[in-house]
């Protein structure tokens, strides 16, 4: 059964975790709801290199993606990807309490906007101390080969907690 939590969730952590796991099928597991913003729908389906990604994300019908642009203030607009600030504006908008984004950036923003952070790493150890089979190493490993950066500290503390 899942939290009463909402999670507005940004572009990375979305490929992050389709490369690590081949899905988002943890995240109903976790969350109430999962709101994607309209303007990390676009970059998802503009697909980088690849098309990485699209396919699992539109096969998630459970997924509450937004039709609508969000209306972004200059100040977000002006610092951060439109995702990334889409995804603030949209859980300030909504009351969602929680998002998850990857960034350095856009996380110190979500901070100063009083907002409760996650990020690829975060959900995968969520999903895992609650009983989803992930191997944290294979995760990583996954996620390192799609080209996804993650920093040594990060991986060193995904696998201490763990217990990997």
């Amino acid at each position: 059964m899942p939290e009463e939590k909402e999670l507005a969730i940004n572009t990375t952590p979305i490929i992050s975790l389709i490369a690590a796991t081949g899905s988002l099928d943890m995240l109903p597991l976790l969350y109430s709801r999962v709101w994607v913003p309209f303007e990390v729908c676009r970059e998802i389906h503009a697909g980088g290199a690849d098309n990485f990604a699209i396919t699992e994300f539109e096969q998630m019908s459970w997924l509450h993606k937004q039709n609508t642009p969000v209306k972004i203030p200059v100040l977000l607009q002006n610092s951060l990807d439109s995702g990334e600030a889409a995804v603030i504006q949209l859980a300030l908008q909504e009351d969602i309490e929680l998002v998850a984004i990857d960034e350095n950036v856009g996380r110190r923003f979500a901070r100063l906007s009083g907002l409760n952070l996650t990020g690829s790493i975060g959900i995968l150890l969520k999903a895992k101390k609650l009983g989803y089979p992930i191997s944290m190493r294979d995760a990583i490993r996954r996620m390192r080969q799609r080209g996804i950066w993650l920093g040594n500290s990060v991986v060193e503390f995904a696998l201490r907690e763990a217990g990997e």
